[in-house]
């Protein structure tokens, strides 16, 4: 994996453990899965609720903060409707939200002897430095002139005074036809008096 994916692999992570960590979650784990053993993913993070209720609020705040500060849905969402044990696939990291007993009874952490425990602290001090040194590496692409071109500021013209003085010219000629149809043309006693004799 690259380090820019990882990097970002990362700081889903983090705000995904954050987000647990707002609805109150317990014993939040992250583990790294050991690749040779497990295809399936790279990380697992382990949280407890105390309640089926609270675990719905913890996968619910964790898919909500994905979609809104990265655009990310899981893939799959298992367990919802139980809620002793849900699980939220996000392809390259899966989140489990246990009970207290379904957590102690599967025992995740035991059979993932290989798998190496990260701590939240860990994790965003991680990502802080791969974010760092990503900072420190753009400006020395800036001096060896691979750097992109910045963008040019898009400037508006500013309106002619002519034009504007056109459009109301054109409005006031408008209103006085109007006016002008409104009013009926009052019959000259001329036509009065030839109707008259017409008859």
């Amino acid at each position: 994996m690259d380090s820019k994916k990882d990097t970002q692999l990362r700081e889903l992570l983090s705000a995904a453990a954050a987000a647990s960590e707002d609805k109150k979650a317990e014993d939040i784990r992250i583990l790294r899965l050991d690749p040779s053993e497990s295809g399936l993913t790279d990380y697992f993070l382990i949280c407890t609720g105390q309640s089926d209720r609270q675990n719905l609020a913890i996968t619910d705040e964790i898919e909500l903060r994905l979609k809104r500060e990265f655009g990310v849905l899981p893939n799959s969402v298992e367990g919802r409707r139980q809620g002793e044990w849900i699980l939220m696939d996000y392809v390259d990291f899966i989140v489990h939200v246990f009970s207290a007993e379904k957590r102690a009874f599967y025992g995740l952490e035991r059979l993932r002897k290989s798998a190496t425990v990260l701590s939240v602290a860990d994790l965003n001090a991680n990502v802080k430095a791969a974010i760092a040194s990503g900072r420190k590496k753009a400006p020395a692409a800036a001096r060896t002139g691979t750097a992109k071109p910045a963008k040019k500021a898009v400037t508006k013209k500013p309106v002619a005074k002519k034009a504007v003085a056109g459009k109301v010219a054109v409005k006031k000629a408008a209103a006085t036809k109007a006016v002008a149809r409104k009013t009926p043309a009052k019959k000259t006693p001329a036509k009065k008096a030839l109707k008259r004799t017409v008859r």
